[in-house]
């Protein structure tokens, strides 16, 4: 049973009460804050890391590399296709902008890629043209091309397109595995 006090002239029930209450104590520190005197300070989202600029091994080559990966960005993705009219899976995306700009045959899956041969490179040090792969639990699964300031070409999966990402996305940066270095 809900208990009531008796007001001159009114009788309110203990719950009103309550809200007449919370609804006064809100609006005082609503009020408060509109006071002036202070500014409300915001924090600055996360920065992302700073990438340095590498200068890869050949310049030209890498700039013919990326100016053709970057041309492709909107391109429908397609499991096990590999050519612009077909669409692109990740590494027949890498094929292709390799074979058809350097006349350069790699492996074709994302793993043969990850074990070609070329030096792994650290993140600090990767430079335009660079593979860079993705997993987890040691298996490779994901492949792109490094553009430079921690940005990526890649074609991510059924029903997107080819794309720009950056390697400190969460998932990305969660799931990156490894770089080669394939121009020398």
């Amino acid at each position: 049973m809900t208990k009531a006090r008796h007001y001159p002239g009114k009788l309110i029930p203990a719950p009103a009460r309550g809200l007449r209450l919370f609804l006064a104590i809100g609006l005082a520190a609503a009020l408060a804050g509109c006071g002036g005197g202070r500014e409300t300070v915001r924090q600055a989202p996360p920065k992302q890391r700073a990438w340095p600029v590498v200068e890869p091994a050949d310049p030209a080559a890498a700039n013919a590399v990326l100016m053709r990966a970057i041309s492709l960005v909107g391109t429908p993705y397609r499991y096990g296709g590999n050519t612009p009219e077909g669409g692109f899976d990740c590494s027949g995306l890498v094929n292709y902008v390799y074979r058809d700009m350097l006349s350069l045959s790699l492996p074709r899956t994302s793993r043969d890629l990850a074990a070609y041969q070329g030096p792994r490179i650290v993140p600090e040090r990767l430079a335009a043209g660079d593979l860079v792969f993705f997993g987890q639990s040691g298996t490779v699964t994901h492949v792109g091309i490094y553009v430079g300031e921690g940005r990526f070409v890649h074609a991510p999966s059924t029903g997107g397109t080819v794309r720009l990402d950056h390697l400190d996305g969460s998932y990305w940066r969660d799931h990156y595995t490894g770089a080669k270095r394939i121009l020398r």
